[in-house]
């Protein structure tokens, strides 16, 4: 006949070591749940910085990837048609030309521009060559080396809230390297709907700075996955009334990525140096 008498004691033994596994059991829950907030924290991707939020929406590597960009473009400033053609230019940026609608036309490869011996606009050639590649490559130019971004914080222009960053270039960057950029990417979005904008391009950076100006990027169109705006509007601009009059516009139409070849930017015989 078993002995009952040390029952209490058993009972206590068994409740202690069931207590003593619960509580190495809770505690060993507990661990894990922390474990895998911590690995949760680890796993999170740092929040992306204005520049990296910027080119993802822009698809800056998607762009990258293909050879050269090539569309029409009409620009128009004061009611007078400024320049009518046809654009093609190096993603990169390195090479590209403009053959207009009257025959003529502007190449540049590196620093330098070759044009027609008879165009008509001669004086402007080498703004010709740069300015519009720079502002249709504008989203993947922005981070470039000699670059320099100041982060604005949030501005409100025409009464509405954008990220805005200052763009300016350390010395010796390109043709101007005074000008500077004022840019308001769209909160939801981060595509780029403006950027004010000085000219220094003959003229002093006081002169360039008394006549500012913006352009503004509407009508994006996925082009091949990348979001290329077909609708630029000039406007007369300060940061601190923002937008007034619009003074000009381009439309974009043809868009297309191409493949080129070592004729694509050769420059014609006869083509003279600026």
């Amino acid at each position: 006949m078993m002995n009952f008498r040390f029952r209490p004691a058993f009972l206590s033994v068994l409740t202690f070591v069931f207590l003593c596994n619960c509580n190495d059991a809770k505690s060993s829950k507990q661990v894990e749940e922390e474990s895998n907030i911590t690995k949760e924290q680890t796993e999170v991707k740092e929040e992306l910085t204005w520049l990296e939020q910027t080119e993802k929406a822009h698809k800056k590597s998607e762009l990258l990837s293909h050879d050269a960009i090539a569309l029409d473009m009409v620009i128009n400033f004061g009611g007078n048609e400024r320049l009518n053609g046809r654009m093609t230019f190096l993603t990169n940026s390195t090479k590209g030309k403009i053959e207009l609608k009257d025959g003529t036309a502007i190449y540049f490869d590196g620093a330098k521009v070759f044009h027609s011996p008879d165009l008509k606009n001669e004086k402007a050639a080498r703004f010709d060559a740069y300015t519009w590649m720079y502002f249709l490559l504008f989203p993947s130019k922005i981070g470039d080396d000699g670059a320099v971004l100041k982060d604005l914080g949030q501005l409100q222009m025409n009464d509405v809230a954008y990220n805005a960053q200052h763009l300016s270039f350390k010395g010796n960057i390109g043709d101007a390297p005074d000008d500077w950029y004022v840019i308001y990417s769209n909160t939801e979005t981060n595509l780029i709907d403006y950027a004010g904008y000085i000219v220094t391009a003959n003229k002093s950076l006081e002169a360039a700075e008394a006549d500012p100006h913006a352009i503004g990027y509407e009508d994006y169109k996925s082009i091949d996955g990348i979001p290329v705006p077909h609708s630029w509007k000039y406007y007369e601009w300060t940061k601190e009334k923002g937008l007034g009059k619009e003074i000009g516009f381009a439309n974009l139409s043809n868009v297309e990525f191409v493949d080129v070849d070592a004729s694509t930017f050769a420059i014609p015989e006869g083509f003279v140096e600026k």
